[in-house]
């Protein structure tokens, strides 16, 4: 489904990259209570980014969107677990842009939309539902390919989304925001020494990486905190997709300067669980204490799991007294909203 004529679309550039104005940003960094320790808690609100009700995947898409307007696109396909918030914002991305848009989702159609599902439908996109397990990767990446090649087929001109937006494209809208975040410590006088955020399939954790790089070749700002991912996919944990090498080719897309070290990455793989998309009682708790601590709305196989690892290492005493540690809140609300039977 369209909408919006595509002439009426404004692409700005960003590094020389073209970028569709698609996120509210900046977004605020609330201070939140003590963890274990004495360190203190900042929460980076990436859920507040505005479109479609918000999340981290809205920074890649201004970018990813950006690419496929000025490669002459009609449609967006990307794709993703059932309940993929990459997904639901691709499809309210789609509808603002006036973009046809296809979903290739993992699982079976079920009888009531609900929660991602449910926005996607709203905002006009067309679900491909595969009966693919969330942690299938392998074969939903290929039916998103199947399916780019079917809608080539029939004259269309698709522009097709990996898992998350997780490309050295999609990475460019992190290394944006690591300088925003840096920028807003200068503003609150704070110090921190560690930016937490959640990795599964990479994008958003190798533009934080990149982000430092880049800002630590430039030299102008004093203080760069260290990135720590808490992984919550097998592959990002296994190192695979390599966060070094997509980090590494995003700051070569963009022309920037910085070199990425291997020590630049750390990925924390005690939270994941059994899998891919399925809450643990760490994360139940995590996600409990999160809404009691800040009212920050957590689900239970994502963000969640990433604050499990906030918390789990601030209780090994990673941080001490007056240390200031960022957490990325990258959304995910939606799939708080629906019923698992």
């Amino acid at each position: 489904m369209s909408g919006v004529p595509q002439s009426h679309i404004a692409v700005e550039q960003w590094q020389g990259q073209p970028r569709v104005p698609l996120a509210t940003l900046p977004t605020p960094l609330e201070k939140g209570p003590e963890l274990t320790g004495g360190s203190r808690l900042w929460v980076k609100r990436d859920d507040l980014t505005g479109l479609g009700m918000g999340g981290n995947k809205v920074r890649k898409l201004e970018f990813l969107c950006g690419a496929a307007i000025k490669a002459g696109a009609d449609c967006l396909i990307t794709v993703g677990a059932g309940q993929s918030n990459h997904c639901r914002m691709t499809a309210a991305a789609g509808a603002v842009l006036g973009l046809e848009t296809h979903l290739v989702l993992a699982g079976d159609r079920p009888h009531v939309m609900q929660g991602n599902q449910l926005l996607s439908q709203r905002f006009g996109a067309e679900q491909h539902f595969t009966g693919a397990g969330p942690a299938e990767w392998g074969m939903l990446e290929i039916a998103r390919e199947n399916l780019t090649d079917e809608l080539t087929h029939q004259g269309l001109h698709p522009y097709s989304i990996p898992i998350g937006g997780s490309t050295a494209v999609g990475a460019l809208g992190y290394i944006a925001a690591y300088r925003e975040i840096v920028e807003q410590c200068l503003v609150l006088g704070i110090s921190p020494s560690t930016i937490v955020c959640t990795s599964s399939s990479g994008g958003t954790h190798a533009g934080l990486v990149a982000g430092r790089a880049w800002l630590r070749a430039l030299g102008t700002y004093e203080v760069l905190p260290r990135l720590l991912a808490i992984g919550v996919a097998k592959g990002v944990i296994a190192g695979f997709p390599s966060v070094r090498e997509l980090a590494t080719e995003a700051l070569a897309l963009a022309g920037l300067p910085g070199e990425v070290a291997d020590d630049d990455i750390e990925v924390d793989g005690r939270w994941l669980g059994p899998d891919y998309a399925i809450p643990t009682e760490a994360s139940q708790k995590a996600s409990a204490w999160a809404a009691h601590a800040g009212a920050w709305v957590l689900d239970d196989v994502y963000t969640a799991k990433g604050m499990a690892g906030v918390l789990g290492n601030a209780d090994d005493g990673r941080w001490i007294s007056n240390d200031d540690v960022i957490f990325i809140h990258t959304g995910g609300q939606p799939e708080v909203f629906v019923r698992h039977d």
